[in-house]
């Protein structure tokens, strides 16, 4: 089994065990949708895209599991790190990556690490067109538009 396959395994164990099924299945799609974005924006990059993808898997269990997005980002890398130490299956460079990326990735407006800026990348990726008929963000909207020019779309 990949590596990031265990990954998923892992969260989609902690996710089951929500009681909501609504809001498990949101998470769901939301972590699996990051998930594809983040390799998609990591090989046009020219970046390895499995540490994107194992951080845009973990990016918002902290929400998820506690039902608060109150300082998700920082709750949510150190959960990650708690996740990682239980897989055993990245080393410790490989796991500060990750854990950075999830620390980083709701400061949508500022520049960090260029593995930072994939997940956060993804993250506007997928809450921009996941469902389109919704309006962008406004503090996604520089990223946003960013993001459209450099995969050539027109928005």
């Amino acid at each position: 089994m990949s590596r990031l396959s265990e990954v998923r395994e892992l969260v989609h164990a902690r996710l089951n065990q929500m009681p909501d099924p609504s809001r498990r299945d949101s998470a769901v799609i939301h972590l699996n949708g990051v998930s594809l974005a983040a390799v998609l924006i990591a090989e046009k990059r020219g970046m390895d895209p499995e540490l994107p993808a194992a951080a845009a898997m973990l990016h918002d269990m902290a929400a998820y599991l506690s039902g608060s997005y109150d300082d998700h980002a920082h709750k949510g890398a150190a959960m990650a790190k708690g996740f990682l130490q239980e897989l055993g299956i990245f080393n410790a460079e490989e796991c500060e990556c990750i854990c950075s990326m999830i620390f980083h990735h709701d400061d949508k407006d500022v520049t960090d690490s260029p593995y930072d800026e994939v997940l956060k990348d993804a993250d506007v990726i997928h809450h921009c067109f996941h469902d389109p008929s919704k309006p962008v963000k406004a503090k996604e909207q520089q990223r946003y538009e960013k993001l459209c020019r450099e995969f050539g779309l027109k928005k």
